[in-house]
């Protein structure tokens, strides 16, 4: 005898909840969600949202949130992708050790960053270096954004820093799949 088992994860608030259904009974199992809201996610694993049947805002609940998604780890440090001056979307690492945003060469020359004048940094390993520093006239994600920001060019660097100058007004909250900005 075969048993078909069809699932659907409901999402309401912080929580989830597993419901499946076996035969003719609903099974239920709490699930771990990270998104607010309501909704459900079908087998195919396409998110629905329920927020009206369940009466939940959006906007609401979603007010002050940015949220950008992460799309690989690099030695553990999310890979996001950052918006520059409205217009260039580039990949970068969210460092949340780094005083000031870092952009590679190539990045620097594709969005025409002006060079200004050239500073000193010392580096993670201790390292002294002189690097060329451009200002940006923006760099937003998912609606947050900070202007007029000045950004470390390095020639050598594969993938951008994401730094303090950026997200030092956000409470940031890193989770499995996603990045939040939650301005203070």
């Amino acid at each position: 005898m075969k048993i078909g088992l069809t699932g659907w994860i409901l999402g309401i608030g912080s929580g989830a909840y597993l419901l499946a259904t076996l035969g003719q009974g609903v099974v239920g199992a709490p699930a771990i969600a990270q998104d607010a809201g309501c909704f459900m996610v079908t087998s195919s694993g396409q998110r629905v949202s329920l927020d009206k049947l369940c009466g939940v805002s959006r906007t609401s609940t979603q007010q002050g949130v940015h949220t950008a998604r992460i799309k690989r780890r690099e030695g553990g440090t999310p890979v996001i992708d950052v918006t520059f001056n409205g217009s260039r979307t580039f990949e970068m690492l969210l460092d949340t050790g780094a005083s000031g945003t870092l952009i590679t060469q190539q990045m620097a020359a594709a969005l025409n960053v002006p060079v200004l004048t050239n500073g000193r940094f010392v580096m993670a390993d201790g390292r002294t270096v002189v690097l060329p520093i451009g200002r940006l006239r923006s760099i937003s994600i998912d609606g947050a954004e900070a202007r007029d920001l000045q950004v470390v060019i390095a020639p050598n660097a594969a993938t951008g820093l994401l730094g303090q100058n950026f997200f030092g007004r956000y409470d940031i909250k890193i989770k499995q799949d996603v990045v939040e900005f939650h301005r203070r």
